[in-house]
Formats: C-alpha cells, structure tokens, sequence
C-alpha cells in the first residue's frame, strides 16, 4: 500500500441507493478503503456483500441490514480478503451465515494477520477502524461456484481464479443484471489503476485478463466495482484493456536491453497519457514488476 495519510474511511449508510427492486448498494462516497457494499433481497432472505473496514463500519452496515430484511434471514460474503472488504465480519457472526470460496477462506486463515497488522501502518484513523478485529472463518465454503436462493430470487457466487487476489469471488444477480465485482474493476469518479497486491495478483493473459473477458461477455447492466461509481458493462472493458496493454508494453521491452526501471519510466508515461483522470499511479509500477518477475521466474502460469 502507499504510504500517505488516509481519511477516515467511514461507512455512510444513509447515502444507500436501490439499483433494481430488492436490490441496494450502500456507495463508496470517494473515500479511500470504503467499498462499494451491496445488499440484496429475496421472499425470505437478504444476502449483504462487504462488511467495512472493522467492527463499527460493520456494526452500520448489519443495523442497515437487518432494518432492510424485516425479520428475513442474513448471509454474508465478500469478494476477497482484503480488510475494507472483509474485516468486519466478525459483527455478523451471530446475525447471519458468512459464505465464500474455499481459495478465499485460505486467504482469510493463512494473510488475514498480515493484511491486519499492514493496514493498521496506514494511520490513526484506519488503526482505530481496525481496534478489536478477529479475522473470522466462515460458515459455509464453497468450491468454484454456489447458487444462492434468496426466495425467488438466486444469486449466484462463484470464484474467479487469481486475479486481483487469489480468493477473488464475483456476485451477479441475473433477474437484476447486476455484477458486484469486487476489487478486479474500481473505477468512475474514484478510477483508479489496478491494484497489483505482492504474492498475489496475476496480470498475466492467462488469469485477470482472462477473468475480464469472461466477465464483459455476460454483459450485465449494472456493474458494481469494489471502489468508485457504479456504472455499466464499460467498466469491465476498460480494465481488461488496460491490462491487455500494460502487459503488451511491458513484455515488447522486457527483452530488449532495457533495465526494469527505464521499462517503468516509459510504460508510466504511456499509461498515464491514455488515463490521466485514474489515481493510484503508483501501481503502474507494481504491475510492470509483476509481468518482469513473471518473466524472470520463466513466465510460468500453473494454478496457485
């Protein structure tokens, strides 16, 4: 993460807006490391996705939740481990039944200590959001895929493969159109260029650009990103092209003479002239060193 001061990432649930019937998103405000969270409603239950940075975002978010559901029963997910995404989950353990996939129940068991102890560098007000967290196993861990019935409604969970993470976890609801994608899109009014997490992103053609054809080819009406406006399937191009190039720069260069920092310098400038609106260009870099490392380890893609 870039070390500067971070507001207080604050969850504002009054700021909800219903994307389809049933259907809401409590919306990033613009905020650093407050994500866009989703809750969605069937005949007799409400599924919330995203928990907020630590218990008193969660705390929020499940009172929102349960005045939502009146009296139907609570599930909870989250696209990936991440702590803005999945660190309050703790609030929700006696209140409803906490789901993911097994590659991001791993991530939670075995970097849950890691990421806590890492995001709590980031300031007094993210360490104060982070007091008191226990990083909690989930109740129920599915495979590749889960069709969850909401009562009339299905929502479907499935894991995508390592991407942004290695738990990545993507939610639609098809009735609805909508696509909550977590962390592999952030973009609108908060754009930002991809986060590349060390150890465990893939900006290879083989796994996040692959993940973002698959997903633009479903072509939903509503996408959701983890971070920033909600907007349509656009979203999801936009990044699987920004990728496609970063890479194809990155590798034209790789193998010429040049040194990993002048590849930087001029795929930076490239990137930057193509979205100069999207912030986090610190991660122009990070991407470059994964695609170099990808190369120097023999560009080798076998499943994590």
């Amino acid at each position: 993460m870039p070390e500067r001061t971070l507001p207080d990432p604050d969850v504002r649930t009054g700021g909800a807006t219903e994307l389809a019937h049933d259907l809401v998103v409590i919306p990033d405000p613009g905020v650093q490391l407050v994500p866009n969270i989703g809750v969605v409603g069937g005949t007799h239950s409400v599924l919330v996705v995203e928990t907020g940075l630590g218990p008193s975002n969660a705390e929020n978010v499940l009172a929102f939740a349960a005045e939502y559901a009146r009296g139907r029963s609570l599930y909870l997910t989250t696209t990936h481990f991440h702590p803005e995404h999945a660190f309050g989950a703790q609030v929700f353990a006696d209140e409803a039944t906490y789901l993911v996939n097994s590659a991001q129940a791993a991530d939670l068991a075995t970097k849950g200590t890691a990421y806590l102890d890492m995001f709590r560098g980031l300031g007094e007000p993210i360490a104060r959001r982070l007091e008191g967290v226990e990083p909690v196993a989930p109740d129920m861990v599915y495979e590749d895929a889960f069709d969850l019935d909401l009562g009339g409604r299905v929502v479907r969970l499935r894991a995508t493969g390592r991407a942004h993470s290695r738990g990545d976890q993507v939610v639609t609801v098809p009735d609805a159109g909508v696509m909550f994608t977590g962390d592999l899109v952030e973009a609108g009014q908060f754009a930002i260029f991809p986060w590349f997490p060390p150890y465990d992103t893939d900006v290879s053609g083989i796994r996040w650009i692959e993940v973002m054809k698959r997903l633009s080819a479903e072509r939903p009406r509503v996408v959701v990103p983890g971070h920033g406006e909600v907007g349509g399937a656009r979203l999801l191009s936009d990044v699987r092209d920004y990728l496609e190039l970063l890479r194809d720069e990155t590798w034209r260069r790789r193998d010429s003479a040049m040194g990993e920092q002048a590849i930087v310098e001029e795929v930076r400038s490239l990137m930057l002239a193509r979205h100069p609106e999207w912030a986090g260009q610190e991660w122009i870099e990070r991407g470059v060193g994964c695609l170099c490392a990808e190369h120097v380890a023999g560009d080798s893609h076998s499943p994590a």
